[in-house]
């Protein structure tokens, strides 16, 4: 058993429903140092949107080599504060599933989210069947335990709502995911109907004992707060590439400042 284990045991255990983990989700070196150094930093998790944004791309054009350049650089960042470190793993990169686990565990981290939408599926992509997704859960963590970390932590998002099923059938993908080790269920909400509605989120985590992931709306209002999900008892709490978003807006108001001479 790798020594790194113990950060994938850390990870699962910070999964408590009621007392969830939070995590600001980082895209490169910087903004992961700068989150590591926070005390209320328990572990740091990237975002693959923000990470393809980085590097200049669209979400779906993400490769696993530039998602693994992020990876890398962000591991050293949490082997430096001695954090556990999640990595977006999109949907698996189709039959790169295996290499691809092995290449993000060396990169340092414990933990992955795995998608159960295909980008290779159709023009389009598309959910895999129920049972395919569940073998792609199970590969991944064969993978993983061959490297040494049989407590690999996996997110398991299912897209459900994304492509118009209900939130009965996104419950049904999450209990066969866990059912196929995943520690967690991130039942996604998507953009077109902005998220999971305060019911859907309560259903899913009665549904799944807990057991699930909420995105935390930071950009617009009307979202539910962290003592909300407490109360309703989510086990994590993410941001996705929210504070990406925030932070261009932050930097273009410096520069305008700058650029027009404002106060200098």
């Amino acid at each position: 058993m790798s020594p790194q284990n113990d950060f994938a045991k850390t990870l699962k255990s910070l999964h408590v429903p009621g007392n969830p983990l939070i995590v600001a989700n980082v895209w490169d070196a910087i903004t992961a140092r700068t989150v590591a150094s926070l005390p209320a930093t328990q572990a740091l998790a990237t975002a693959s949107y923000a990470v393809a944004a980085a590097a200049g791309l669209e979400d779906s054009a993400l490769t696993l080599e530039v998602n693994l350049a992020a990876i890398q650089a962000i591991g050293r960042v949490a082997a430096e504060f001695n954090k556990p470190l999640t990595a977006d793993f999109q949907d698996g990169f189709d039959d790169r599933l295996e290499e691809g686990i092995r290449a993000v565990i060396r990169a340092g981290a414990v933990g992955i989210n795995l998608e159960d939408f295909g980008r290779e599926l159709g023009e389009k992509g598309d959910l895999y069947p129920v049972d395919v997704a569940q073998d792609r859960i199970r590969r991944a963590l064969k993978t993983a335990a061959e490297e040494g970390l049989p407590d690999f932590v996996i997110n398991a998002r299912t897209d459900a709502l994304v492509v118009g099923q209900t939130i009965d059938e996104a419950i049904a993908r999450g209990k066969a995911y866990l059912e196929a080790g995943a520690s967690n269920v991130f039942i996604w909400g998507g953009k077109e109907r902005q998220g999971m509605r305060t019911a859907e989120v309560e259903k899913a985590s009665k549904a799944l004992g807990g057991r699930l992931n909420v995105s935390l709306k930071r950009i617009v209002p009307g979202g539910l707060t962290v003592k909300e999900l407490r109360e309703i008892g989510v086990a994590r709490i993410s941001v996705g590439p929210q504070l990406m978003l925030r932070t261009q807006g932050a930097v273009a108001e410096e520069a305008r400042r700058v650029l027009e001479g404002e106060g200098v």
